[in-house]
């Protein structure tokens, strides 16, 4: 079957990235593509699961901090300048 060119626009550093991988594999980036793009045709679908990214609980707790923070300004603790924030942060150290 005859081949033909595809182009396609990556961010320099992911395709670093891939290529790196890719070798380790024992493949290049146009091997790697073709197997995704013969899975994907066989599949009827992306061959593996898409989600969105989910937000850690360290990271769901600091939002609901905000908020709270936004909502009960009089509970926290001010400060005049970063500089002192710094220092009393420091100083539970």
């Amino acid at each position: 079957m005859a081949k033909v060119s595809t182009n396609i626009n990556l961010d320099q550093e992911l395709k670093r990235n891939a290529q790196e991988l890719f070798n380790a594999l024992g493949m290049d980036l146009t091997t790697a593509v073709t197997v995704f793009l013969k899975q994907a045709v066989q599949a009827q679908a992306i061959p593996f699961e898409i989600k969105r990214e989910t937000i850690n609980s360290e990271t769901m707790a600091a939002v609901g901090e905000y908020y709270d923070m936004l909502n009960n300004p009089a509970e926290y603790k001010r400060y005049s300048s970063f500089a002192e924030a710094m220092e009393d942060v420091l100083d539970e150290v």
